[in-house]
């Protein structure tokens, strides 16, 4: 594996805090194979992938967040039609859901997850692009696949910091995914995303790092209680409001500090997104 790759500090041992008060196991329970149920349903479904209308996704969306006991706050400018880069920082598995209740969109794997049994064949026929994250030379050709995808009229979701971080920290987005923005004249749609425990302090229960099991990570949400998810989506930056990626790239970084809800359309509590409102 290639020492340029990205990656975060964070660790479960380290960083990853339970919430302040723990639901009922039996509850947990309940929840967990809620979940279970719902993205089996998903995979099921995903190479359907365009087919399926975008009210229907988000439904399913928004319901396996909730079912895990996760309350959304979703706040912002709903997000544009057509070609579309959606960019955000990176927290937990719960950010996939939650941006596809922004607008559902093609989303940039990790070449690895191609070769998963079962899950890595269905994530090809339902439209997920692949990165070789190991193989720079590879890179030109991934930034061009995904800028032809943008032409073609499609939302694509990318994490440009490369890891996951525990949402107390945060890395930079690295920038070679906005020039596929640049070379397809799209606009970029910056989302922050955080998670928040009853009382609006920080929390890290949903945080998915290091060496953390996805199972593991799933017990530890569903345990929790008072847990939110607050989602800031930002105004869209339009084509040509910055000559190259670099300057891009940190334009569209999350302000990391406490959110400044700038827009109307807020959204509490009920799962639906900006577009829905």
């Amino acid at each position: 594996m290639s020492v340029w790759l990205p990656s975060a500090p964070c660790t479960p041992g380290a960083c990853v805090e339970p919430a302040g008060s723990a639901t009922a196991v039996p509850r947990a329970v309940l929840r967990l194979t809620g979940v279970v149920i719902l993205v089996l349903a998903g995979v099921v479904l995903l190479p359907l992938g365009g087919r399926i209308p975008a009210g229907p996704v988000r439904w399913w969306c928004r319901a396996i967040v909730r079912v895990a006991g996760v309350r959304i706050r979703i706040t912002g400018t709903a997000a544009p039609t057509g070609g579309l880069l959606l960019v955000a920082n990176h927290i937990s598995w719960l950010d996939i859901p939650l941006l596809a209740a922004v607008r559902p969109a093609r989303m940039l794997a990790k070449s690895e997850i191609r070769q998963w049994p079962v899950a890595g064949p269905l994530a090809a026929r339902g439209g997920v692009l692949f990165i070789e994250r190991d193989r720079l030379r590879a890179l030109p050709d991934t930034v061009e696949r995904i800028a032809d995808t943008l032409r073609g009229g499609a939302a694509v979701t990318v994490f440009p910091e490369g890891s996951t971080w525990c949402g107390r920290a945060h890395g930079h987005f690295r920038r070679a995914v906005f020039q596929a923005a640049l070379n397809a004249g799209v606009p970029v749609q910056p989302v922050g995303i955080r998670y928040r425990l009853d009382g609006g302090a920080a929390g890290t229960a949903a945080a998915f790092v290091g060496d953390d099991s996805l199972l593991a990570s799933m017990w530890r949400v569903v345990k929790a209680r008072g847990l939110t998810a607050e989602v800031e989506v930002r105004d869209a930056i339009r084509p040509g409001s910055y000559p190259d990626r670099r300057t891009l790239a940190r334009a569209a970084e999350p302000v990391m500090g406490e959110p400044t809800w700038t827009h109307t359309a807020v959204v509490a509590d009920s799962g639906r997104s900006p577009s829905a409102a």
